[in-house]
């Protein structure tokens, strides 16, 4: 049999950005329960970044394929598993992959897949899931949120904070978004936020007493400072979410503040969850993609890279000059 080639941004060392490279890279075959999906756009995500300076969770070592959703049209289906739904040839799809998506093409199992929104764009479509199931896992598994209770997300104007804030919307609470940039902020306004804090020129504690009565959820993807402020405001049996350490630093809460106010500090790892509960997040994808069809859940793409520069949509996305989303996009600019 001839194995076919195709074009992938392969990371050959654990440098960050400059590491990734374009390269021609054999074809996987189609077997029992897996589908082969031809790529229009790939999510470029913040542990994408991490993969490449081998400072996420998973250190794998070179070469690897970074890339952890995509969205493409189906050319070639494999074999059924029994209790699986086989995807027809010409399919427009999204998928989930832990490493793969920076290709023009790849091959995925079939509970993997789900159909792309009619309202949604390939790029759109591609920048989805991650995202929205992070936020979905944080907001409703893990902190059970309730309407009318206050959410504070930190590090709103990234691609998993701007889902938090839809979805925290969505689900009837009252949402304050803190971030560093008034133009970001504005977007994330525009998605739905009650109130917008630029920490950098307002003190986040004093702005956010004015806000709120005290703080029921603080979904954090910053960690460091912002993290230590944002602590001191929760309302008795307050949940704060540790989502992700964007900032670099590692924060650290003191105890008793946790006993003075009955509240919990609660750990995150969506994709974790997910390989350990595929039902729970097969439940969680459903519902997502029915509020998408509805027109209540839609990411906001800011930029748009060939396959050919990988590298630089994963520096933009490190340089935090994104609002919301980047992707990298196969042929047409979708």
């Amino acid at each position: 049999m001839t194995i076919g080639m195709h074009r992938a941004a392969v990371c050959t060392a654990l440098d960050g950005p400059k590491s990734v490279v374009t390269q021609d890279v054999a074809d996987d075959l189609v077997g029992e329960g897996t589908v082969r999906v031809a790529v229009r756009a790939a999510g470029v995500n913040f542990p994408d970044y991490l993969l490449a300076r081998g400072e996420y969770q998973l250190r794998l070592q070179p070469p690897f394929i970074p890339g952890m959703e995509v969205a493409g049209v189906v050319t070639e289906t494999g074999p059924p598993v029994p209790g699986s739904r086989p995807w027809p040839v010409g399919a427009p799809v999204i998928a989930v992959t832990r490493l793969g998506g920076f290709a023009e093409e790849i091959v995925v199992p079939f509970d993997a897949v789900f159909a792309l929104p009619t309202t949604f764009s390939y790029a759109e479509g591609a920048t989805f899931l991650v995202a929205a199931h992070t936020a979905y896992h944080a907001l409703v598994d893990r902190a059970g949120l309730c309407a009318e209770e206050t959410v504070v997300v930190l590090g709103a104007t990234g691609g998993v904070g701007y889902a938090a804030v839809q979805l925290a919307k969505v689900l009837g609470a009252k949402v304050v978004a803190v971030g560093s940039d008034d133009t970001k902020l504005a977007a994330v306004s525009a998605a739905g936020a009650d109130h917008v804090v630029n920490y950098r020129r307002a003190d986040v504690v004093e702005s956010l007493r004015s806000l709120t009565d005290g703080v029921d959820v603080v979904f954090d993807v910053v960690g460091g400072d912002a993290a230590q402020q944002a602590v001191r405001l929760l309302a008795w049996g307050g949940r704060y979410l540790v989502v992700g350490f964007a900032s670099g630093s590692i924060p650290s809460f003191k105890a008793n503040r946790m006993l003075l106010k009955s509240s919990s500090v609660i750990g995150v790892r969506a994709g974790e969850a997910a390989r350990l509960d595929p039902s729970g997040f097969h439940h969680s994808i459903t519902t997502l993609l029915t509020l998408a069809a509805e027109g209540k859940l839609r990411p906001h793409v800011s930029h748009r890279f060939p396959l050919d520069e990988a590298a630089a949509a994963l520096a933009t996305l490190a340089e935090r000059r994104v609002t919301g989303r980047v992707v990298i996009t196969n042929g047409e600019q979708l």
